[in-house]
């Protein structure tokens, strides 16, 4: 491996080098390959945003300590099968060649590598292997999505076996933080000023200054929202619209019943994106589009909607497919539009060309969420935008409006505190009681039956504003959103947004209270709607129906929209009518 090779890796290599960007480091490798190099630590922890370039980062590194002669050998530990091969040739372009064929039962490479690419869970199943090769060598360890170290005890205890005699440990993950409290095994910890113990890099660089620099794509997060309706194990059958203000148990099984592949919301919501596609490909002509699966038969189903929608068949890429590898390089070498994979795998679909994204699975934690959002930002050219399709539930429209914000891996914080943020907090303290109301959900525990779904375009989420209003799925006013252009500056985003909202809202007559604060908008109505549901959980408990129930029959009753889009007139015009139900009056 020679220096000048080094020092001409690509500022976001392999071939994802920004608009304006010289033939050197970004901005943000150089200032955290000097800290690094002037730092002499064992243990280095950098979190940078997915598609900010951690790779070249770390190749840089190595490539400084392996020509400094302070280290001899090179071991990458990554998540994934698919990644340990995109390390290993990504690290080959530039003259370090890893074996991402290393196996822990013959335990020897051959002479010609400088190091071994791994998986977590291969190291955590023969730790003493993995401990023999570092003491043999001067060892940098490169541990990429070091977050993955903590997934469970045994995985945390056998890494640091393992890596403990290694002369460097480089850290470098896009996500710190989890929704557990397992330590991440070579992550420093420090007290903040509330008494929580939370993880501490040594260098951070957020999606935030990413996109500022033109490194990350800015992302429009289209939420769609609808009718669900299934049956419950005890034969009930319950109504309930994506968006509106329910239980925690009533979110899941109205979401889980929109991602039904035999209804209509997920065929809706993937001939939307498939629109949004065709027009991005106006202005990036290979743009692709993937799909997040929760599980191997949803993939296949939602392959086969795509294939009836398009006329081509989709690439899908599952967990145990032993030729994934293959497939995802096949994809991301193509101009082919979509590619369906398992949540399993989408960390390691490392697919530059992937513009859109549809969430169709009901994985909520941030981590997954920030990782999974992370295989569309990756820039290319200048303008480029990422558009990924939602469903209406409270806490993924939270995660998508938090994205710029950083956060750190807490250890001890306490139980009240959750990874979720409920968009609906004027009705948090309600709903936070009828979820620990175990007997009100008893009946949604267990196995269900998706009866029926359809869908609607709610609004599009962009810098943490809410654009659009509610409009019928194939209507003018969601292709206005739609066909926003795919080569776009942030501003201008930002401005189209605007313009096609005025222009929404002067064709049907409806208005936000307060476009450049549209949540301020909702919490206007709070008092309102904190009456109408505690007048709706009070009738639940007299009448035995379910809250979602109570909701639909108000509406149909009085007419309008879901709670969170009705006006003050409409909410009082449901207080009054449910009061008379109090009283026998319909």
């Amino acid at each position: 491996m020679s220096q000048s090779a080094a020092s001409h890796l690509s500022p976001a290599f392999p071939r994802r080098a920004a608009w304006g960007t010289a033939g050197a480091l970004r901005a943000w490798q150089a200032e955290a390959l000097k800290l690094y190099l002037e730092s002499g630590r064992t243990d280095f922890l950098a979190v940078a945003t997915p598609g900010a370039g951690k790779t070249t980062f770390a190749l840089r590194v190595a490539a400084e300590l392996l020509s400094a002669g302070e280290v001899t050998n090179i071991t990458v530990v990554a998540p994934t099968e698919h990644l340990k091969t995109q390390w290993a040739d990504a690290a080959g372009r530039v003259g370090i060649h890893l074996d991402p064929r290393f196996s822990n039962t013959t335990a020897v490479t051959s002479s010609d590598y400088d190091g071994v690419a791994v998986t977590y869970a291969q190291v955590a199943s023969r730790p003493s292997v993995h401990e023999s090769r570092t003491r043999d060598e001067r060892t940098l360890v490169i541990l990429d999505e070091i977050h993955h170290g903590g997934d469970n005890k045994s995985w945390g205890d056998g890494i640091r076996q393992a890596f403990e005699p290694a002369t460097r440990r480089l850290s470098l993950t896009g996500t710190p933080f989890r929704s557990d409290t397992n330590p991440i095994p070579f992550v420093g910890y420090e007290y903040g000023d509330d008494g929580i113990l939370r993880s501490s890099s040594d260098y951070t660089y957020g999606y935030a200054e990413a996109l500022r620099d033109g490194v990350v794509r800015p992302v429009l997060f289209m939420a769609y929202g609808g009718a669900m309706r299934w049956r419950t194990r005890a034969g009930d059958e319950v109504a309930a619209r994506l968006g509106e203000p329910m239980t925690k148990d009533l979110v899941a099984q109205a979401w889980r019943t929109a991602l039904d592949p035999k209804g209509e919301w997920i065929p809706s919501v993937l001939a939307a994106a498939d629109k949004r596609l065709t027009e991005v490909r106006r202005g990036v002509p290979d743009a692709g589009a993937m799909v997040i699966a929760t599980n191997q038969t949803q993939a296949r189903a939602y392959a086969r909607i795509l294939t009836e929608l398009t006329g081509d068949k989709p690439t899908v890429v599952l967990s145990d497919d032993n030729g994934a590898s293959q497939k995802i390089e096949d994809f991301s070498a193509s101009t082919s539009r979509w590619l369906v994979a398992v949540r399993m795998v989408s960390e390691g679909v490392d697919v530059p060309r992937l513009c859109v994204g549809v969430y169709a699975t009901s994985t909520s934690t941030p981590l997954f969420f920030a990782q999974a959002v992370g295989r569309f930002v990756r820039a290319r050219g200048r303008g480029e935008t990422a558009s990924v399709f939602l469903p209406s539930v409270p806490v993924i429209l939270a995660h998508a409006g938090t994205l710029e914000e950083q956060r750190d891996h807490a250890l001890d914080r306490p139980e009240s505190q959750e990874d979720e943020a409920p968009l609906w907090s004027e009705e948090e303290g309600m709903l936070a009681a009828a979820n620990r109301d175990a007997g009100a959900s008893d009946d949604l525990l267990g196995s269900f039956e998706a009866l029926e779904s359809d869908a609607h375009f709610d609004h599009v989420l962009y810098d943490k504003q809410q654009f659009g209003l509610h409009a019928e799925v194939g209507s003018e006013d969601e292709q206005d959103y739609l066909g926003l252009p795919g080569l776009l500056e942030p501003d201008q985003v930002h401005a189209l947004l605007s313009e096609r909202q005025t222009k929404q809202s002067k064709r049907t007559g409806r208005t936000r209270k307060d476009d450049d604060a549209p949540v301020a908008a909702h919490r206007a109505l709070a008092a309102q709607r904190k009456e109408l549901n505690k007048l709706v959980a009070a009738y639940a408990t007299k009448t035995g129906a379910p809250h979602a129930n109570i909701h639909m029959d108000l509406r149909r009753a009085c007419g309008g929209p879901e709670l969170a889009q009705a006006t003050s007139e409409q909410v009082t015009e449901r207080i009054e009518r449910i009061r008379r139900w109090f009283v026998g009056k319909r």
